[in-house]
């Protein structure tokens, strides 16, 4: 397992490195270490879960969340060749509880954009914006039912304590996420590294600075990676997507 997933994570750092692959992978290697939990919420095909299980070893733990069957089929074929036990894979989507909303997937000329997957639905918050296919030539929206679970149910259902780190880029969901991880907030303090994006976020009737500015209210001071290295900031701006929040 060791020798294999070591490589993988290696190669994705690597491409972090030549931004081939999110810059913040490069940060993570101070943010967890062996033993701890983490939580990767919109998976995808691995751009964290893997450096992540890398950083755990074999005696943590990432739970790795992907809705979407392609990209859940891709991640767990890489966990297999990678034996990397140490990831366990849920096809539910994360909220603020279970049940089960609808995903919706942009298509482009027949070319589904996985990346712009979202949830829609009964979730959306009064005010948010909530988008209709989109009818201009060569675009449209695939949608289906996926289930949904908390961060909460999902840890008491598995006897998971001690979350370290949580990652979620779930375009414009995070607040969901974070309203069904209120008990594991409040016991663990985890690291969060969240998508703030208001063009997102505006889905579900809030936007980047009134989502990070409640994060603040609870005690979580805000960072970007630039230059190598963590750094503090106050506000969320057009050129950065991704945003560290740790306790203070």
């Amino acid at each position: 397992m060791v020798e294999r997933l070591a490589a993988v994570a290696g190669a994705i750092r690597r491409c972090a490195a030549t931004s081939l692959a999110e810059p913040e992978v490069l940060g993570l290697r101070e943010l967890v270490g062996a033993g701890d939990v983490c939580f990767d919420v919109g998976a995808a095909y691995g751009m964290y879960t893997f450096p992540l299980a890398d950083l755990v070893g074999p005696r943590g733990l990432v739970c790795a969340f992907e809705p979407q069957a392609v990209s859940r089929r891709v991640l767990a074929g890489c966990r297999r060749c990678c034996r990397a036990d140490n990831v366990r894979i849920s096809p539910a989507a994360v909220a603020a509880g279970s049940g089960a909303l609808d995903l919706a997937l942009p298509v482009r000329w027949g070319l589904p954009i996985r990346g712009h997957a979202h949830l829609r639905g009964g979730q959306q918050r009064e005010g948010g914006q909530r988008e209709p296919d989109d009818q201009r030539p060569g675009r449209s929206v695939r949608t289906w039912r996926v289930p949904t679970v908390s961060v909460d149910e999902f840890c008491e259902r598995h006897d998971i304590a001690g979350v370290r780190f949580l990652k979620a880029d779930v375009e414009g969901f995070e607040p969901e996420v974070l309203r069904g991880a209120q008990r594991t907030l409040r016991a663990d303090r985890p690291v969060l590294l969240l998508e703030v994006e208001t063009r997102h976020l505006s889905r579900y009737g809030t936007t980047g600075e009134a989502f990070s500015g409640e994060l603040r209210d609870l005690g979580y001071a805000m960072y970007t990676w630039r230059r190598r290295a963590w750094t503090r900031t106050d506000a969320v701006t057009a050129d950065r997507r991704n945003y560290l929040f740790a306790a203070e």
